[in-house]
């Protein structure tokens, strides 16, 4: 019996790891085939951050269902009745936790000058690019989502020989 707990867990803990991404290398369906604004900018900083996992429920039910079977298990009727209880509630709290450690994501908070002077933070998850003060960037924004990517044709800063962009006098920027 507790092997095939052990397995449910993993099983659960491996569906929600799948559940939700911020790549900027996974586009959904729903941004395919829509129009979308491009800027063009300038990376000034890049921090790795964070981005806290989620908890929608569906690892507390999965957590709860796990729990409760294996806690039904234990002696007889009435130790089952209130095994299954004790089971379903640590397992919605172990459920839980996984779900939130599962959606987790390991980021970066991306600083870019616009090239009117305005200046933007984007965070997403770590994709496939690498930035640098001092690489052309473009944000893509499809509804009300931003992505930061390399500017077509662009290569990564040489940090050694180009200065970091000013902002324009009057604007916003500085």
């Amino acid at each position: 019996m507790l092997r095939s707990l052990s397995m449910l867990t993993l099983a659960a803990s491996l569906a929600l790891a799948g559940c939700a991404t911020s790549s900027p290398d996974v586009i959904s369906r729903h941004d395919a085939q829509r129009m979308s604004t491009v800027l063009d900018a300038t990376v000034l900083a890049v921090r790795a951050v964070t981005v806290d996992g989620s908890q929608n429920g569906t690892g507390g039910v999965a957590g709860g269902v796990v729990g409760a079977v294996a806690g039904s298990s234990i002696g007889g009727r009435r130790d089952s009745v209130v095994g299954g209880v004790l089971g379903a509630v640590a397992g919605a709290v172990v459920g839980n936790a996984i779900e939130r450690n599962a959606t987790r994501e390991d980021s970066l908070e991306i600083l870019v000058q616009l090239r009117n002077g305005d200046r933007r933070a984007i965070v997403q998850a770590k994709g496939s690019e690498t930035f640098q003060p001092g690489d052309a960037v473009i944000l893509v924004t499809t509804g009300n989502k931003v992505r930061v990517a390399r500017a077509f044709g662009a290569a990564p800063a040489d940090n050694t020989s180009a200065p970091l962009p000013r902002p324009l006098p009057g604007t916003r920027g500085g």
